[in-house]
């Protein structure tokens, strides 16, 4: 399914009078995409955070590149994410009018070697990178037992949590889920963090956790209703690397704060040291977009400029709330640097997670 995005002419002249137009170029030139079409690649279901993300930025980076082209999101799920990725790896720049949109758990079959990856980070340009944080509930009834009685109340629980597959994203949660002291089985195969959800929804599943751009658009209504219960999110990075309550969920401990008071967690040794070096590699910077290898400079910088100029709308921290929450919207250098700390984790790290997966699930990489 796929989703287009076109600003009429009154609407692209109040957001040129907002000081969205594109910065100058050094040599008076930026690529020109009048007409054109623009493929967005999402390698997701249209359910999920990177849904929610991309639709909210076609819009505006239509209005702000050179031309306003069409801005089309094409939702490519299959294989926790590999196949589209895979499938943009395959694609040459020609000109301009394809980019990428990466997520963490884009990132991770890469960080472990997984035999299905057959895309290489290093051959892309990188254009943008989002920020997002994740938040972990679950149903009124295990939330009010946890309440009263603590995590030994829902210890001995048998959890049901509908996953995209153990080496994606969804590690962080089933490793932090297991130094609690949790027994919960994902049921691997869905396309989409929103899919998981939907299993939330129907009762198939009493755990689950969302990136913050699907908990805030989806899950809210949940909790406003009674049926779920925000328990704890992942927690944000300082700029000294430590862990600090996420900035749009500031009111909810972190996951840190949960360990520390669980007989059964630790937050030293090797699993949290594995589950720290995933979970800064996979939310900091864990969205990202991207033009395809051989790209020009012009392009490079024509896309950077775009973005740039969206994050720096004066309007943008009131209009992305709702769908990002209070994150870093990284072009540039800052873009680069994100990418270099988000496809890269220490060997230990990598080792521990490798064999955990073994162990736990049975997922073999080699």
């Amino acid at each position: 399914m796929t989703n287009i995005f076109k600003r009429s002419a009154a609407l692209l002249m109040t957001v040129s009078a907002a000081g969205l137009a594109a910065p100058a170029f050094a040599d008076g030139h930026a690529l020109d995409l009048s007409g054109q079409t623009v493929e967005w690649i999402i390698p997701f279901s249209e359910t999920g955070g990177s849904a929610r993300w991309a639709n909210f930025y076609a819009p505006l980076l239509s209005e702000a590149l050179p031309g306003n082209p069409t801005v089309v999101v094409n939702f490519m799920p299959g294989a926790g994410s590999t196949r589209g990725a895979n499938h943009f790896q395959e694609l040459e720049y020609e000109d301009g009018t394809v980019i990428f949109g990466s997520s963490g758990s884009t990132q991770f079959p890469y960080l472990l070697n997984d035999p299905r990856v057959r895309y290489e980070y290093g051959d892309w340009n990188v254009v943008l990178a989002s920020g997002t944080g994740g938040v972990v509930y679950l149903p009124a009834d295990l939330a009010g037992a946890l309440e009263e009685g603590g995590i030994d109340a829902i210890a001995g629980e048998n959890f049901i949590y509908g996953s995209q597959g153990a080496t994606r994203l969804d590690l962080v949660p089933l490793l932090a889920w297991e130094m609690l002291g949790l027994n919960v089985e994902p049921v691997f195969g869905i396309e989409g963090r929103g899919d998981g959800r939907l299993m939330f929804e129907r009762g198939e599943a009493n755990i689950d956790y969302q990136t913050s751009s699907s908990y805030l658009s989806g899950v809210t209504p949940l909790v406003e209703a009674g049926t779920a219960v925000p328990w704890f999110n992942f927690g944000a990075l300082d700029a000294d690397g430590n862990i600090v309550r996420d900035p749009t969920f500031p009111d909810m401990p972190t996951f840190a704060e949960v360990c520390e008071a669980a007989p059964a967690c630790e937050t030293s040794g090797p699993a949290w040291d594995a589950w720290f070096a995933f979970f800064s590699a996979g939310f900091p910077a864990q969205k990202m977009v991207f033009l395809p290898a051989g790209a020009p400079q012009v392009a490079i910088d024509t896309y950077t400029a775009a973005f740039q100029a969206i994050t720096e709308r004066a309007d943008f921290a009131e209009i992305s709330e709702n769908t990002l929450g209070a994150y870093p919207q990284m072009t540039g250098a800052a873009a680069e640097a994100a990418l270099e700390r988000a496809t890269s984790v220490p060997e230990e790290a990598q080792a521990y997670v490798i064999d955990w997966l073994a162990e736990r699930y049975g997922v073999v990489l080699e």
